[in-house]
């Protein structure tokens, strides 16, 4: 008897990736992923044993880096193979059992999902909304909290969707300490790009993603634990039904040089990199370079004479929302500045923004005239009037007024 070819299923002919790909790279000045630098770009490329004493050491000084970045003494530092949502899933599926009540902050799309999250698990939960223009308000939290009296509490720093600020998250999570409840902080897009003291501020898991504020690729996430919340995750009466995204068989790769499952080796090095290249700049430096390169790209979108979606008071400035002008829609916007102008900005979820990122390696300066050359112009192309040289003035007199580094404060 001899093996017959499968019927009816033929060998594809597919282009290769130099044939998709666009011959001039889009500048990525979208809500993620960013620009990486070159040498996580290089470190992205290396394969070594994932269970080795190279990628031991490689692991220690990740967990290390972290603690600087997350601003914490905790040992519980954790990566996760996969997106800053695999992350998020880690930190609600451990913390969380079926009937177990959860309060969580809901700004827009992405703090909803960890309702979601908790949902699928069985968790009783309940959500506060936050009107789309608005912070979240630490009163509105106290009586949510009486009411719940929740486990745990969570929420976003930035909500990416809307774009944003939690500015009283201090006072939230430390409310919810008094009451007893473990805070969880979604970082996704602010980690590096602004102050976010775990310890000080009594939060208990912080998570965020690769591809944002560090700079490195997406796929590779990272998440800390504090002792309290750790406790929490050894003494669970069930174990965690999702079996790659358990924190106990996590610790054994993380913290015991063992095996869990195959680690996303390459990923790992690019986030070290990356990691490396924030702590070599330092926090202050890089919030003070992500505050000017963002406050000028504001100033600049207003001196063309265009809206930006929330007021100031609740602006996230690591991703910036823009009102759409009338008869225009996101993707017409999007669609025009990517393949005429070869830059990237995005959409929104249910919002009529488009969004430009001020993460990491897109906060410079060549990057912010760039785009906003490349914004005004798409807006003149489709018929809104901008002024174009006043926005570019605007966002040069701003950039003159703020000081580069903390050094020419002094």
């Amino acid at each position: 008897m001899t093996a017959s070819s499968p019927k009816g299923i033929s060998r594809p002919q597919v282009k290769s990736l130099d044939e998709i790909l666009p011959a001039e790279p889009l500048l990525m000045m979208g809500a993620g992923p960013v620009p990486i630098p070159e040498c996580v770009a290089r470190a992205n490329s290396v394969v070594i044993n994932h269970l080795g004493s190279v990628m031991a050491q490689v692991i220690n000084q990740v967990k290390s880096m972290a603690r600087y970045v997350f601003q914490t003494e905790s040992k519980w530092v954790l990566g996760v193979a996969g997106p800053a949502s695999a992350a998020m899933e880690m930190a609600v599926s451990n913390l969380m059992e079926p009937g177990e009540p959860i309060l969580c902050i809901n700004n827009g799309f992405f703090s909803h999902r960890m309702a979601e999250m908790a949902t699928r698990i069985g968790a009783d939960v309940h959500e506060l909304h936050v009107p789309v223009l608005e912070a979240a308000d630490p009163e509105r939290v106290r009586k949510a909290i009486e009411t719940v009296r929740p486990k745990v509490l969570t929420l976003v720093q930035g909500e990416t969707s809307n774009t944003v600020f939690n500015h009283a998250l201090e006072d939230i999570a430390k409310i919810a300490k008094s009451y007893g409840c473990l805070v969880v902080v979604d970082a996704v897009c602010t980690l590096s790009t602004m102050p976010l003291k775990m310890d000080e501020w009594q939060v208990d898991v912080v998570i965020t993603g690769g591809q944002k504020g560090l700079s490195s690729i997406p796929g590779v996430s990272l998440l800390v634990f504090s002792d309290e919340s750790w406790k929490t995750v050894k003494n669970r009466k069930k174990p965690v039904v999702q079996w790659c995204f358990d924190a106990q068989l996590a610790e054994n790769f993380w913290h015991n040089d063992g095996y869990h499952y195959t680690a996303p080796v390459s990923g790992i090095m690019a986030l070290h990199e990356a990691l490396k290249l924030v702590c070599d700049e330092s926090l202050e430096q890089r919030f003070a370079r992500h505050l000017r390169c963002s406050t000028a790209l504001q100033a600049g979108i207003e001196g063309l004479g265009l809206n930006l979606f929330i007021p100031e008071s609740s602006r996230l400035n690591s991703v910036v929302g823009i009102q759409l002008p009338e008869d225009l829609t996101a993707g017409q916007i999007c669609r025009h500045i990517s393949e005429v102008y070869r830059v990237e900005i995005a959409g929104s979820f249910g919002q009529p923004i488009v969004r430009i990122g001020q993460m990491g390696e897109q906060c410079r300066e060549h990057n912010l005239f760039r785009t906003l050359h490349a914004l005004g112009s798409t807006m003149r192309d489709l018929g809104v009037k901008v002024d174009q040289p006043n926005g570019m003035a605007e966002m040069e007199a701003c950039l003159q007024r703020i000081p580069r580094t903390l050094s020419q404060v002094a």
